[in-house]
């Protein structure tokens, strides 16, 4: 597999015109935008607008959503792969070198967008407004780019990426809105998989259901499974996973004639005093306290 640590090395292999910057590069699609049909990865992060026409985006070994109109978010070292690409119209793709954000606060911002996490069908995709917004920030930078450098340059180009990050992480709070109905509440489909995880007796065979076994059986990434539900919730997937074992905790503490233990236990839990923690984290006694106060 290839891994590209410059940008020039990038666009050689790619038939792009040499960058103006080493750390940073950008690259307008006319129709087409071609970049091999091997998996490779980078040191760099990766931002694309695209309105595909044919062709295959893989991204962590999974196809990447691209409806007309949609934007992709890429992390260095993940594997990515493009395949036959054609577009209806103008793309681009945005490449910034890690390096390129030391010293700056953009370097620790970027790492909290859930977004270059995500996966599986799960690209931003823009309304006609959306796209404006982001090709005007796009043609900020181009220009930037484009420019004599000088002491400013890297801020300023810093600064309009910071805005698009900004803009994706609104947009896409709107898209999970706007989709919800599309595809089903999300936290309904979520507790329907609990309920299957454990009424299937996964707990005795796989252990405590995590947020990547449930986001699989939805078919979403983890962190767009999490996002998703704080939207909806309030609560990420693993605070609702805590709940949820809460729950079934309280109900056999009730129902059930055994020890704590024998409780955590059943629910797969190895570690009693974790058990112990979370459950009076969630309720505000310990098990224990709860089950004398039930008797009483």
């Amino acid at each position: 597999m290839k891994h590209y640590k410059t940008l020039s090395e990038l666009h050689r292999d790619n038939g792009f015109p040499p960058p103006e910057n080493p750390l940073i590069s950008l690259y307008r699609c006319n129709h087409a935008c071609t970049m091999g049909d091997r998996e490779f990865t980078t040191d760099f992060y990766m931002i694309g607008f695209k309105k595909l026409k044919s062709g295959v985006i893989m991204y962590g070994r999974t196809k990447y959503d691209h409806d007309l109109g949609s934007m992709m978010f890429v992390k260095p070292r993940q594997v990515i792969q493009f395949k036959n690409l054609q577009f209806d119209e103008d793309g681009f793709l945005l490449f910034i070198h890690e390096d390129f954000l030391n010293g700056h606060i953009l370097h620790n911002e970027i790492k909290k967008y859930g977004y270059f996490e995500y996966e599986t069908n799960e690209g931003l995709h823009l309304s006609p407004r959306e796209e404006q917004i982001v090709w005007d920030l796009y043609h900020k930078i181009e220009s930037e780019y484009n420019s004599n450098t000088d002491e400013y340059s890297r801020d300023i180009m810093l600064t309009h990426i910071d805005s698009i990050l900004k803009y994706a992480q609104r947009f896409y709070k709107r898209q999970f809105v706007n989709r919800k109905e599309l595809a089903g509440k999300t936290i309904s489909r979520f507790n329907d998989a609990l309920t299957v995880y454990f009424g299937g007796g996964l707990l005795q065979t796989k252990g405590l259901p995590t947020v990547n076994a449930m986001a699989a059986q939805l078919n979403l990434s983890p962190r767009y499974l999490s996002d998703m539900l704080k939207q909806e919730t309030g609560k990420t997937a693993m605070e609702l996973i805590h709940i949820y074992l809460i729950g079934e905790a309280k109900n056999l503490l009730i129902a059930e004639n055994q020890n704590v233990s024998e409780i955590a236990y059943t629910l797969g839990f190895e570690n009693l005093p974790y058990f112990s923690r979370l459950f009076k984290r969630e309720v505000g006694l310990s098990p224990n306290q709860f089950k004398k106060q039930l008797l009483n």
